[in-house]
């Protein structure tokens, strides 16, 4: 009797497309991500031209760590609606966990450019994935140079090593004096060497030691740029934003706090000069934020 009574909910061979949508999202409700895309799959079958459908199914693969699959969705929602905020944002999410960072980072900008556009309110979710995929983005370009610093270190290690070799080579070749004097200079030659690889082993340390420390803290960077502030100004509802950024939002999107949606006007905006402080001390004692 059960099984009946299964049959018949999911039973969808009479259902229209948009029937099929809806019992889609009553499963992805129920958390049943696989039944949900089964239903989408077949609404597309009916409907093919709804963008919706597609980004309905991308969000179940997200859910399923399907990256690939969800990314594939949402390129064809993005065909048929090209300004399809929730594309944009699946698409950003999915492509930042197959780590194409710049991709990411360019679809998640770009649905947040359209919820201000669109006035939509998504309150941290599309800021703090752009956030992140920007932070990873930082961190792998972070371990290329470590691995082409690595390389490096081993090439010059090599070198001093080499050269040493050389010249305990040649020292053979022209030494006429005792044994006594060609010992002491070849220990002389080894330890030059050794002091050599020494220091360039120290230097090597304190360039990792400094990289392990490297992170901008998020409230140092601007709430739409999500760059480092530079001009730094606070609303009356205490946000501070990157001065262009705000007085562009203002122009373009409306008269409003983006973070709070209270009303704001440009005169409103007030020169957070302690930020700028606090921005200007942490630039000077690490200089590689400025490419952050």
């Amino acid at each position: 009797m059960r099984s009946s009574n299964n049959h018949h909910i999911y039973s969808t061979s009479n259902y229209t497309d948009v029937q099929l949508k809806e019992q889609g999202n009553s499963l992805f409700a129920a958390r049943k991500y696989d039944d949900a895309i089964n239903c989408y799959t077949k609404a597309i079958i009916k409907n093919p031209d709804v963008a919706t459908y597609f980004t309905n199914r991308a969000l179940c693969y997200l859910k399923l760590k399907r990256w690939e699959l969800s990314c594939q969705d949402c390129r064809r929602a993005l065909d048929l609606e090209p300004n399809m905020l929730k594309a944009h944002f699946f698409a950003g999410q999915s492509l930042m966990e197959m780590e194409l960072y710049e991709e990411a980072i360019t679809h998640l900008q770009r649905a947040y450019d359209l919820s201000k556009e669109q006035k939509q309110n998504f309150g941290d979710d599309i800021t703090s994935q752009l956030r992140l995929a920007r932070k990873k983005r930082w961190r792998a370009l972070e371990e290329k140079q470590i691995s082409r610093e690595i390389e490096l270190q081993t090439y010059l290690n090599r070198l001093i090593k080499e050269d040493m070799e050389k010249r305990l080579s040649q020292l053979q070749i022209d030494e006429t004096t005792n044994e006594a004097l060609l010992k002491d200079k070849q220990q002389e030659i080894e330890q030059q060497c050794d002091d050599h690889v020494k220091e360039l082993n120290n230097l090597f340390a304190k360039v990792d030691e400094r990289r392990r420390e490297r992170d901008v803290p998020d409230y140092l960077c601007g709430k739409i740029s999500f760059e480092i502030l530079t001009d730094p100004v606070i609303t009356p509802s205490g946000i501070t934003y990157e001065r262009k950024d705000i007085e562009e939002h203002l122009q373009r999107v409306g008269h409003f706090d983006p973070v709070t949606r209270v009303e704001l006007t440009q005169d409103q905006l007030i020169p957070n000069f302690a930020m700028k402080e606090v921005v200007e001390a942490f630039i000077a004692e690490n200089e590689w934020a400025l490419d952050y």
